[in-house]
């Protein structure tokens, strides 16, 4: 149909106006276009550019080197050694399951270790460098680096992993690091960054541990260049970050190996202090592990041999360990009850073999009893009732007092895992965790050291240190960090009568040296360093009135889980004390036969500074110490590293 020229010309209308609109419209989005454009470019621009370079440059943390640990002899105990390790990219290795092949006939890679390494190439970007063997030695990591040409992809590193030259000898006290756990990074409400990097080590257990902030360092920081796809173009720039502090421990070495050798085979521990000063010079626990096992990664069968040992291994039973301290507490008594005057140097009990008590019996280890009793015979001889006698005039709450006094339950501020503060009970302590009212029985077998009484290695080596001094002397593990000496608290001298001391170290002097003493066969002959000392023996079962009617079996005739700890504690020498000892022996039967000739051997050890020579022991034990001495697996310390001498 033809239009009129009055249609043509309304068409032309209608279309111009709504070419105008639609070119209004075009015109206004392309001028805010670029006014958004250049508030971007132009107002904005020093905001874009610093986002464009924070996205181009990135920021990676430098572990530190982590600060030595050394003996106080400058002997290293702790250190850091050179890990070399070989690691693959996978996107650089064209065929990595040829490369893998090819690396496998130069370094030994495990199946179990294969599939661990094929798992993290699957989850990692193909630029991202991943761990295919670590603790190389030397001559693997210079066979793969000879053989890099055929070995695309793969390249050999060198980092830092922590050592123990000493190996079991420190196991207890130092501990071992191991990788970052989520339990790790729970204790912390802000975790160092540090932390959150892959395969970084912390202290797991011993001063590692608890003195982890200080050896642990601050890290450094490395700016890279990366491109888009994240992958590093090149280094912009690094700082070094600060190494971790050093310590030195107040142990020695020599004293600390000889320890553990002589313990050898069994559950036991020893303690050594120096009188003066309250250094630990030995803190050993038997048996012992391989620290660097768990830093290397410990394998099932491995770990389980150590749990599964009834000796205990992993316990660091100088301070983890609790038991009844037996007879070695009647030193405590004693002191308690000539402080209250319930006796004195001369006054004397009759032992007739036991003590009645209403219905109840309360027997002395001398079943037909050892007579007439004064103070120093009864401490020489061990007298169970003189005990009973006396701790029944004195009461608990005296008794627990002078516990307290000489250092026993009280937890000490080491630097080691879970340090026990025994047990020093009241009447007070029963009815609130027994709900039980205290009964005299209960203070004569506390007298003892039996019955609720517990008590550490440690907790012993400090009272039978305080006896010896007659001061309040605290046990120091760290002697300075960063050379830098750690201060000696003053000990201020313990509210025990001089007098009342003399009377008891002359008791434990009597009881090594005296015919009838517990620990004769235990003395010393070297002139000048007499030793005094106290054995005790910790019932860990009942007897019952049937087995004393029809013979008390001998421990020796007992499972091994059933026979009675050996304790001993001493001092030497008599006359000017120098060191104190305690010695714990679990299920090791009597404390004069196990205990006290391990506490002899070491406190001739720490006398000598070294082995003694065998006209220091009673002629006839020198047959059986020369083949002792000749049987120790003792370490040989290396020259090189000894960076100081003995204080």
């Amino acid at each position: 149909m033809k239009q009129s020229p009055r249609d043509i010309r309304r068409s032309i209308r209608t279309i111009s106006r709504r070419g105008l609109v639609l070119g209004g419209a075009q015109l206004a989005f392309v001028g805010a276009l670029g006014l958004r454009m250049r508030y971007m470019q132009v107002d904005q621009a020093d905001k874009y550019r610093l986002l464009a370079e924070d996205n181009r440059v990135n920021w990676q943390l430098i572990p530190p080197e982590r600060g030595l640990i050394r003996d106080r002899d400058g002997f290293i105990v702790a250190e850091n050694e050179q890990n070399y390790s070989i690691v693959l990219v996978r996107e650089a290795a064209e065929d990595v399951d040829e490369v893998l092949s090819r690396l496998r006939r130069i370094v030994r890679i495990s199946p179990g270790e294969l599939e661990r390494i094929r798992r993290d190439l699957d989850r990692r970007r193909p630029f991202v460098p991943v761990t295919v063997a670590e603790n190389l030695t030397w001559e693997e990591f210079a066979a793969v680096a000879v053989n890099s040409p055929a070995l695309p992809g793969v390249n050999p590193d060198v980092g830092l992993n922590r050592n123990y030259p000493m190996i079991e000898d420190y196991a207890h006290v130092v501990g071992y690091v191991g990788p970052v756990s989520d339990h790790d990074l729970a204790k912390y409400d802000n975790p160092d960054p540090l932390l959150r990097i892959p395969q970084f080590q912390i202290g797991k257990t011993g001063i590692e541990d608890k003195m982890e902030s200080r050896l642990r360092g601050s890290a450094g920081t490395r700016q890279i260049e990366v491109n888009a796809a994240g992958r590093v173009m090149r280094e912009l720039g690094k700082q070094e970050g600060q190494p971790g502090t050093n310590l030195q421990l107040t142990i020695d070495s020599m004293l600390q190996n000889y320890a553990q050798a002589r313990m050898a085979g069994e559950s036991a521990s020893a303690v050594v202090m120096d009188v003066q000063t309250g250094d630990i010079l030995a803190l050993a626990s038997a048996p012992a592990f391989d620290p660097n096992k768990f830093v290397r990664g410990i394998s099932v069968a491995d770990y389980a041999k150590l749990t599964d040992n009834e000796h205990r291994p992993l316990a660091n039973k100088p301070v983890q360990g609790i038991y009844p301290p037996g007879s070695t507490f009647k030193l405590v008594t004693a002191l308690a009850a000539l402080k209250e005057g319930v006796v004195t140097e001369k006054s004397s009990i009759r032992c007739h073999g036991h003590k009645q008590l209403g219905r109840r019996r309360f027997h002395c280890w001398e079943a037909e009893g050892h007579g007439e009793m004064n103070l120093e015979h009864s401490l020489s001889q061990s007298c169970d009732v003189y005990y009973y006698e006396i701790a029944e005039q004195t009461g608990i709450e005296k008794i627990s007092a002078m516990a307290r006094m000489l250092g026993l339950g009280k937890r000490y501020p080491l630097p080691l895992s879970a340090i026990s503060r025994g047990l020093v009970p009241t009447m007070s302590w029963k009815e609130k965790n027994r709900h039980e009212k205290w009964v005299t029985g209960d203070t004569l077998n506390s007298g003892i050291g039996q019955g609720f009484v517990l008590a550490s290695p440690i907790q012993l080596a400090v009272m039978a240190t305080r006896i010896a001094s007659g001061k309040a002397i605290e046990p120091r593990l760290v002697k300075s960090i960063n050379d830098v000496e750690t201060p000696l608290a003053e000990a201020s001298a313990l509210d025990i009568s001089p007098d009342h001391l003399r009377i008891v170290r002359k008791g434990m002097h009597t009881s090594v040296y005296d015919q009838d003493g517990t620990a004769i066969g235990s003395r010393i002959a070297a002139e000048g360093m007499q030793l005094a000392g106290k054995t005790g023996t910790s019932q860990v079962r009942s007897i019952t009135a049937e087995e004393r009617a029809e013979g008390v079996l001998r421990n020796e005739d007992l499972p091994w889980n059933r026979r009675d700890h050996a304790l001993f504690v001493c001092f030497a020498p008599y006359d000017a004390p120098k060191f104190a000892c305690s010695v714990v022996v679990e299920h090791g039967g009597g404390g004069a036969r196990t205990a006290a000739p391990i506490a002899r051997d070491i406190m001739l050890q720490a006398l000598h500074g070294g082995t003694p020579p065998l006209s220091a022991y009673p002629e006839e034990l020198r047959g059986l110490i020369r083949t002792q001495q000749e049987n120790l697996k003792l370490r040989r310390m290396p020259p090189q590293t000894n960076a100081g001498s003995r204080a």
